[in-house]
Formats: C-alpha cells, sequence, structure tokens
C-alpha cells in the first residue's frame, strides 16, 4: 500500500455560521476522530469568524484543525436580510474559495468526505467535481428533515400562507404542525428567505447521506420512515444527540448558589446564546417568576425590539442587561431567585441536582441537553423552527409545559407564574418530569456501545473509510 492510502481518512465539514451549528459538528468530530482515527477540518466562513467560535474551535483535539474562508462582500444585501438568505448567499460566494480549500486538502489529506451543514448544501456541486463522497448534516431534527424533503411538494399544493390554514400540516411520522408553527423562514411567502429554503430543499436529496442530531426513541415515528431506504431520497442516519461536552469549572457563581437550593427546586431560565424578548415581554417574564414564589436562575439578555434573532451571529449581548428589571427586582427575589447578565455555564446547569426545570426557546440543542440531564421544560419558541420544535415537545414527546399568548401576543406575568408552578409542583410536571427520566435513560442506550447512534454513526464511517481503499 503506498504512503497516500496509508495516511488516516479525512473529513472536511463545513458548518454554517452560528454556535448552534457549531457544537453538535464539533462532537461529531471528536467521535470520528477517538472511534475511527479520522482527521478532520472544519471550515469557516469569514461572517463567523468572530473571538467565541475561534475560542471554541481552539479547544478541539489536534486531528481537528481549521481554516477560514475569505470574506465575501454583501453590501448588496439588505440590512434587513434574515438569518436564511445571509447565510444562503455567503455560502454561494464562497464556493470558488471552497474549491481551493478541498483542492488542497485533497493533495495534503486523505480527503474521502465532504460533510456540509444543512445552509451550505451548494457546496456539493464542488466535491462532486473533486469525485468526494459529499454528506449532509442537520443540527436539529428528524421534523425539520421531513419538512424540507416535502417542501417542495407542500409548496406546490398549497397556495395561501401557511399560517392561514384552517387544519394543521401532517407530514409522515410527525406531530402535525399548525400552519403558525411552521418554521420562521416560510411564514411569509414573498420573502427571499421562503425561497432560499426551497432551494435548499432542492438540493437536500442530492446528499450521498444525511447525518441527523437526533434519535429513535425522541422522534420514533419520524426515525421508523427515514431510516426505511426510499427511491430518490439518500440514506438518513440520526446520529445523536450531539450536545457540547462540559467545559466549565465549579468555580461559577451560579453553580455556587445551585449548590445550596434544595434538589429539583429549581427553574433554570435561558434563551440560548441566539435569542432575545422584547422589553415589554421581558419586564412580564421578570415578573411571573418573581409571583410564582419558584426558585429561579435566570440568564438575563438584554432586550430588542426588532427581532428576536438579531444577536443570532455575535451570541453578544451589547450593555448591562440588568438595568431592564422592574425597580428593585433583584432586592425583592434575593434568595429565591438568581439573575446572571448574559451567559451561565448550561450544561452545568442543567447536569446540576438542583435544577428542576427548564424554560427555554427550544432550540434543538438546549432540547436535547435538557432531555440527556432528564429535566422537563416550559417551551417558549422565539424563531427559526422552534415554534416547531415546541409543538414536538408538548404534543409528540410530551416532556414540555407551553404559556399561552395573549390577543396582543404577549405572555402575560400571571399566564407565566401558572405554568412555572405548574411545572415545578404540579401534576402536569410530575408527569412530564418522569417521561423525561425514561428519555434520558433512552439517550444513554442509544449512545453506548451497541445502541442506534453508535452502530448508525459506525456505519457512516466505515462507509467514508471503505471510499480511502
Amino acid at each position: 500500500m503506498d504512503a497516500a492510502r496509508s495516511r488516516r481518512p479525512h473529513l472536511a465539514v463545513l458548518p454554517t455560521p452560528g454556535m448552534g451549528h457549531l457544537f453538535p459538528l464539533a462532537e461529531l468530530s471528536k467521535l470520528l476522530v477517538q472511534r475511527h482515527n479520522f482527521t478532520i477540518t472544519f471550515i469557516t466562513f469569514a461572517v463567523a469568524d468572530n473571538k467565541a467560535t475561534q475560542t471554541f474551535l481552539s479547544t478541539l483535539p489536534s486531528s481537528i484543525t481549521s481554516i477560514s474562508l475569505p470574506s465575501v462582500p454583501l453590501d448588496d444585501v439588505p440590512s434587513d436580510a434574515s438569518i436564511e438568505t445571509r447565510m444562503s448567499i455567503v455560502s454561494i460566494r464562497s464556493l470558488p474559495a471552497l474549491r481551493s480549500v478541498l483542492l488542497d486538502l485533497q493533495s495534503s489529506t486523505n480527503l474521502v468526505a465532504f460533510l456540509a451543514d444543512f445552509f451550505a448544501t451548494d457546496g456539493f456541486q464542488i466535491a462532486r467535481d473533486l469525485g468526494i463522497l459529499y454528506y449532509m448534516f442537520i443540527p436539529t431534527n428528524l421534523q425539520f428533515l421531513t419538512l424540507m424533503l416535502q417542501l417542495p411538494a407542500l409548496d406546490a399544493a398549497v397556495k395561501c400562507p401557511y399560517q392561514d390554514l384552517k387544519e394543521p400540516i401532517r407530514f409522515p411520522g410527525c406531530v402535525p404542525i399548525p400552519g403558525p408553527e411552521i418554521v420562521t423562514p416560510l411564514l411569509d411567502r414573498s420573502n427571499d428567505a421562503y425561497k432560499w429554503m426551497l432551494h435548499h430543499a432542492a438540493i437536500y436529496r442530492q446528499a450521498q447521506g444525511i447525518l441527523v442530531n437526533s434519535f429513535s426513541a425522541i422522534e420514533p415515528g419520524a426515525a421508523k420512515l427515514l431510516t426505511e431506504e426510499e427511491e430518490g431520497r439518500p440514506p438518513v442516519y440520526p446520529v445523536g444527540p450531539m450536545i457540547k461536552a462540559s467545559s466549565a469549572s465549579g468555580a461559577s457563581p451560579c453553580l455556587k448558589w445551585l449548590d445550596e437550593q434544595p434538589q429539583g427546586s429549581v427553574l433554570f431560565v435561558s434563551f440560548g446564546s441566539g435569542g432575545t424578548l422584547t422589553k415589554k415581554q421581558l419586564k412580564e417574564l421578570a415578573l411571573g417568576l418573581e409571583a410564582s414564589k419558584q426558585r429561579f436562575l435566570f440568564v438575563l439578555r438584554s432586550p430588542c425590539d426588532e427581532d428576536s434573532s438579531s444577536t443570532y451571529f455575535t451570541a453578544q449581548t451589547k450593555e448591562n442587561p440588568l438595568v431592564y428589571l422592574p425597580e428593585g427586582y433583584i432586592e425583592r427575589t434575593q434568595g429565591v431567585g438568581f439573575v446572571v447578565p448574559s451567559w451561565a455555564p448550561q450544561i452545568e446547569v442543567l447536569a446540576h441536582s438542583s435544577t428542576g426545570g427548564f424554560l427555554s426557546h427550544c432550540g434543538w440543542n438546549s432540547t436535547l441537553e435538557s432531555v440527556t440531564h432528564g429535566v422537563p421544560m416550559i417551551a417558549w419558541p422565539l424563531f427559526a423552527e422552534q415554534a416547531m420544535n415546541a409543538v414536538m415537545l408538548v404534543e409528540g414527546v410530551k416532556i414540555a409545559i407551553r404559556p399561552k399568548k395573549g390577543d396582543d401576543g404577549l405572555i402575560d406575568s400571571e399566564e407565566i407564574a401558572r405554568v412555572v408552578k405548574e411545572l415545578m409542583e404540579g401534576e402536569e410536571g410530575k408527569v412530564l418530569r418522569n417521561r423525561v427520566k425514561e428519555l434520558k435513560e433512552a439517550t444513554a442506550v442509544a449512545l453506548a456501545e451497541g445502541g442506534s447512534s453508535y452502530k448508525v454513526l459506525n456505519e457512516v464511517a466505515e462507509k467514508w473509510k471503505s471510499f480511502a481503499l
């Protein structure tokens, strides 16, 4: 065997911007390095080349390196363009640079496959031209994949806005989704984001395989259907849950505070790194938590009255968010509540024995982290596919309770207090807690040697390795 063939198999990974996309791909990559002796290169877009991204990439094992693509002009893209539009345009304009990087990797490594995130699928054409296997990674769930696979047919069949549909949308193997709860970029069919979603949906079926950050026990119906062979659809591999590894030390003040609380007594409140509330809604939430008389750990981010996803790319809040709390709030809730500006070590908080509930935006990473640690949820979606996730978690998986919005679109403090009390000490909360404990056990089984996700990842890795022989 010549020297080139004896080298370790190499995988090129292209995540689209957003830390939520990077975390699960990093965990997947670590497993490929540890179990299958891969080396890996992360190819990042310049728009995602911020301090948070670079710091995170620097913590990965030495077998995982990274390279940033050069920036592309975006002067002609409207400043109010959606996340999906911006990501898609950046991806397409970066194709020449991507080709150059993949060519370099072909000459310097034993490059066997290209794994693209779900908004970077235009890169498939480059991999195809270079004779490399091309697979896709879905950082969210099988429900989202089902929607995307069905989207061209749905677009042709439904002529009105989806939110005007009187009946919920039914996808094979999934809970029915009310029209207004469909993924955000599909709510306005005249918007460029809608056209980009259709564009990507058409490419999904070109992939040679699709890896999904989910597992059979949490989505049994969709998993059964999607893992069966179907003509015209790539093989689907549920490899999850891939969640970020624990990294914080126990020295964090909020973890010390949790140490002093009774077991299962604290509600963790966090909307992820990219979500914000309006000033009005933030005030109602704060007052509702106070009125519930339950212990809470509140990750507070500065509000934004324009767009709940406005901090998606930066994952940063610019000012001291504590100034937006009601007057005297910290003093009144002392001992019962603990407010953390901007960030908390989420994995460690969810793993803590004092944490008994999670008020979450239903981002899929946060959902999987909650399930993995056996914590039931209050579903409070903001954007992207989060409302679809919330419907699934409440109606299908049955591990979450969801507050009701008023006619003005606001969730008032009274309703917040009600659902918090119900989750933390009510009968429904007990049922949800038991159900999520079952799922926690199923998670461990799926990931353990011989489990469904373990076996599926082995299958993919062997396919990639055999390509190098």
